[in-house]
């Protein structure tokens, strides 16, 4: 991605800088060149009077780093079924809403993102396309295609289809075929590789939430051949059984975490194994799922998920662990641009504080995602990706949802989204 040229000054504003201090009044912040060159008090910052400076007065608005989706499905678009992610649409036509879904998530202050799994290695070329400035979108860590184990939960098509699962998902039978796809996905070029160790409440009559769906020599074969090539190596994990698995295997992400005891939490604790529950997809389904003719039994499933992953996140949280936050939009129920939603949810439901919320959207986010040495916090050296929003979200939360109240969405320097566009 380019920089912006020039010097801008963000002056008297209220400033959430994400290291984990509580936000502040009358802040300054500085940037040239798309580096942050300065970030503390209005009042001791260094005079900007060079020729070109723009110079930013918000003294109405707060200004934090660039939000990280840290499970984006960007080849996912209105899935209402489990057959909609893969034979739905060509690749051609999947590759355009990816790039359609990338713009949004953009415009709705997501600077950064770590894709969760994609299409047809998508993903990959997606972040060429971003970093070239072909189009716009989320800085991204790139995933392509996963890995499952044959009849697990991402095997739904059954085989007198003749149709296979090539597009979505590598389908392995034991330790040797794990290594096989890793290293397909190897010279894919991608940077994380998702597996599925468990189920889901999608499908609780073959591969539910406390069904295994790889084994523990699976996982390991794959986490061997992955940090061989130094790929990480993330999985969708419900199951109590499967997530001790994932975290002896050497896993450095875990989706979802929902159902831990005592042994398997101070496992992820003594690893310091990063999570990201998605846990609003759950809510979402709960809520939404009867108008989509989602099954009672999977509305029932996605409740115990709900139950069993709020209390899992409060007690990560609350014993030192790590959180990011993002999670499985892209289905009819949890579409594309509700991203902020997982923000609210965080806060009103599981009772997170705002800054706590912020913190595991920023800085955490962008621990998993790689990118922790350019962007998640606002400090001196790294890249101002920054969000601005014209109201205070310490105040209310929920105004992380309404776009319209985001003055400028900022990525590498440069205005990217926000209102300030056409003001």
């Amino acid at each position: 991605m380019k920089l912006h040229a020039g010097k801008t000054v963000i002056n008297n504003c209220r400033l959430f800088d994400g290291t984990g201090s509580a936000a502040k009044e009358s802040q300054a912040l500085h940037y040239e060149d798309g580096i942050i060159t300065y970030v503390g008090d209005a009042a001791t910052q260094p005079e900007s009077d060079s020729p070109g400076t723009t110079i930013i007065e918000c003294p109405n608005l707060t200004v934090m780093p660039g939000l990280v989706e840290a499970h984006f499905h960007p080849t996912y678009f209105n899935v209402s079924e489990l057959a909609d992610l893969d034979i739905k649409y060509p690749v051609e036509y999947v590759t355009l809403l990816a790039a359609a879904n990338a713009k949004l998530a953009l415009e709705c202050g997501y600077t950064s993102a770590r894709s969760g799994g994609s299409l047809f290695n998508i993903d990959v070329w997606l972040k060429k396309a971003i970093n070239d400035d072909v189009i716009i979108g989320p800085r991204l860590a790139s995933n392509g295609r996963e890995i499952c184990g044959v009849g697990g939960l991402m095997d739904w098509n059954p085989d007198y289809r003749k149709i296979g699962m090539e597009g979505l998902v590598l389908l392995i039978n034991g330790a040797e075929e794990a290594r096989a796809a890793v290293r397909q996905l190897v010279k894919d070029g991608v940077e994380w590789v998702k597996t599925y160790p468990t189920g889901d409440a999608a499908a609780p009559d073959v591969n539910d939430h406390h069904t295994l769906c790889m084994t523990f020599e699976e996982m390991h074969a794959v986490v061997q051949t992955a940090h061989n090539h130094k790929l990480k190596v993330t999985g969708h994990c419900r199951a109590t059984e499967g997530i001790k698995n994932a975290l002896l295997a050497g896993y450095d992400c875990l989706e979802h975490g929902t159902f831990m005891d005592n042994e398997t939490m101070d496992l992820l604790l003594a690893r310091d194994v990063p999570v990201v529950p998605a846990l609003y997809f759950e809510l979402a389904s709960i809520e939404n799922g009867p108008a989509f003719n989602m099954p009672q039994a999977v509305i029932d499933g996605h409740q115990e998920t709900l139950d069993g992953g709020t209390e899992s996140a409060r007690r990560i949280l609350k014993e030192g662990g790590r959180i990011g936050l993002g999670g499985d939009y892209g289905f009819a129920w949890n579409p594309h641009g509700d991203y902020a939603k997982e923000l609210s949810f965080f806060v009103n439901y599981v009772g997170f504080s705002v800054e706590e919320t912020l913190m595991c959207a920023t800085k955490t986010g962008s621990e998993i995602a790689g990118s922790d040495d350019k962007v998640g916090t606002l400090e001196l050296g790294k890249l101002a990706d920054l969000l601005i929003i014209d109201g205070n979200p310490f105040e209310d939360i929920r105004i992380m949802e309404d776009r319209s109240k985001f003055y400028a969405v900022i990525q590498n320097g440069i205005i990217k989204a926000g209102f300030s566009l056409h003001s």
